[in-house]
């Protein structure tokens, strides 16, 4: 999950005191204040607790000892990338399932023995699942059975069965497994009666290969986004860390309201803030993927990027929320039908869009061949899109690398010719030519000005503009020159806008970006 905030990994060290808490939420149910409250309260408060608050109850004992059977410890043996595994850890939302790398393979000489290039070394990782059918259907996340080699599974009753992958979804992190048999102990979805924020719950899993460990917290949050396209998290406080990757959340009912996937974490562990796929995704992909099917999305073909409130108001839609189409696939479904990159998408079908992930959520929701009707606004003025959805590739197919990222660069290329550059909001642009497109690793098809150097105290600095940058558009019209550009910045500062968006291509990735026209 490549969000810059904080590790998120899932397993949890039994937290020590969750029978207090449980009780001291109860601690002033039935008081009541009047004339003398004071008194009152702290009368009522010394007295001893017979009765929990609504929804708290004394113990999770009695729940624990009816849900724990359907819950498993998952451990894979798998095939290791090793310069992933030497590389550090930075800030951000990771996945909860420890690895443990083995120190060599039969008839290595141990941690010692010299690398064999033919043979990829290979890692033990744990995580946990559960039962949701008697005859050996079990759930997890996909990054807990990604790449396996083996996969067994390990029940309440110490007994380790070999488990084979059904299928899995990268999209939600969610996998199917089934070990032979029948007569499990299993558990259910509950995707109507969701707990409220504030309401107990309790996380069943295998933190740091512990085995079978309850946790309790409350439900913190709903519709969280932590970066992943087609999930809006529950959030919740219940201790989760490595391990816990892939177990159930439940309710005080014992119904499974969620399963563990990430925590927000600077150090690896429990900090008191979990992720979990809500049910009613879970249960939907689940049920696919039991039955055999493979999990299909509408797709567009489009890259699209949050509506920033400057970018509104560059485009003159301040307050408006929704999502920017960045660039097209070429002969793409929202190609064909008329889209165009600078397009602000604000509904889709009717649903309002409040950013990128929500438009790339209800256009995945419907199936190929489906006409999906889009709201947008080109150049400030409301138009309507009908596009033809198609099927969303893998997420390895559509993956890229590249991107607009951070990075101060010098003033102009060393040893650029000087009458090729032209400044405009802080940056020398020139046009491109067949070796800017080699050096640079630009393609053919790229049409634009290239970014010589940027001034590293201009705002388009301070956005990340750099060397070797394309600008393709700027404000309503594309550019080839620095003269284009110019101009479109003058007649966005004699329209009144403070900042211009510009729409930049690095890597074949392209982002509008919005800068402050200077003066």
């Amino acid at each position: 999950m490549a969000v810059n905030k904080s590790q998120v990994l899932v397993g949890a060290l039994a937290g020590a005191g969750v029978a207090v808490a449980a009780m001291a939420g109860a601690g002033l149910h039935g008081s009541s204040l009047g004339a003398d409250g004071f008194g009152r309260l702290i009368k009522a408060s010394t007295e001893p607790v017979v009765a929990s608050a609504p929804g708290a109850p004394m113990s999770f004992a009695d729940i624990f000892e009816r849900v724990s059977p359907a819950v498993v410890s998952i451990k894979v043996t798998s095939k290791v990338d090793v310069s992933a595994l030497r590389g550090g850890q930075g800030l951000g939302f990771a996945f909860p399932f420890g690895l443990v790398p083995r120190g060599g393979q039969e008839g290595d000489e141990g941690d010692n023995a010299p690398a064999d290039p033919r043979r990829a070394p290979k890692q033990m990782s744990s995580g946990s699942g559960f039962f949701v059918s008697s005859d050996g259907y079990i759930v997890t996340n996909n990054h807990v059975v990604d790449n396996a080699e083996e996969i067994k599974v390990v029940l309440k009753d110490g007994r380790e069965l070999k488990a084979v992958l059904v299928g899995r979804d990268e999209g939600t992190d969610l996998a199917v497994i089934r070990v032979e048999g029948h007569g499990y102990s299993y558990v259910n979805f509950e995707n109507r009666a969701r707990p409220r924020v504030g309401d107990w719950v309790l996380a069943v899993g295998n933190p740091y290969d512990l085995g079978g460990t309850a946790t309790a917290g409350i439900v913190s949050a709903y519709n969280r986004d932590i970066g992943e396209k087609f999930v809006d998290y529950i959030q919740i406080d219940a201790p989760i860390n490595r391990g816990n990757s892939g177990g159930p959340t439940f309710d005080t009912y014992g119904r499974v309201i969620g399963v563990n996937t990430a925590i927000f974490s600077p150090s690896g562990g429990s900090v008191g803030i979990g992720f979990d796929i809500p049910a009613d995704v879970a249960e939907s992909v689940t049920q696919q993927l039991m039955q055999g099917h493979k999990i299909a999305r509408g797709y567009i073909g489009a890259q699209i990027q949050d509506l920033s409130d400057e970018m509104a108001g560059a485009w003159g839609l301040n307050g408006r929320k929704g999502a920017v189409v960045a660039s097209l696939v070429p002969g793409g479904p929202a190609s064909r039908s008329g889209a165009q990159p600078g397009d602000v998408v604000v509904s889709v079908n009717g649903h309002p869009v409040t950013g990128a992930s929500e438009l790339t959520r209800e256009v995945a929701k419907v199936r190929a061949g489906d006409t999906l009707h889009l709201d947008v606004f080109r150049n400030g003025k409301p138009r309507t899109l009908d596009i033809l959805a198609g099927l969303r590739p893998s997420e390895q197919e559509l993956a890229k690398n590249g991107g607009l990222g951070s990075g101060d660069e010098s003033d102009a290329t060393p040893g650029a010719p000087p009458a090729s550059q032209n400044r405009v909001l802080g940056m020398s642009l020139t046009p491109i030519d067949p070796g800017s497109r080699q050096q640079y690793n630009i393609g053919s098809a790229v049409r634009g000005v290239l970014v010589q150097g940027v001034k590293s105290t201009s705002d388009a600095g301070d956005k990340g503009l750099r060397r070797g940058d394309v600008i393709v558009r700027a404000g309503d019209r594309e550019v080839a020159s620095a003269n284009d550009v110019a101009a479109a910045v003058g007649d966005w500062k004699k329209a009144g806008r403070t900042s211009i968006p510009l729409e930049v291509t690095r890597g074949g990735v392209s982002l509008f970006v919005p800068i402050k026209i200077e003066g």
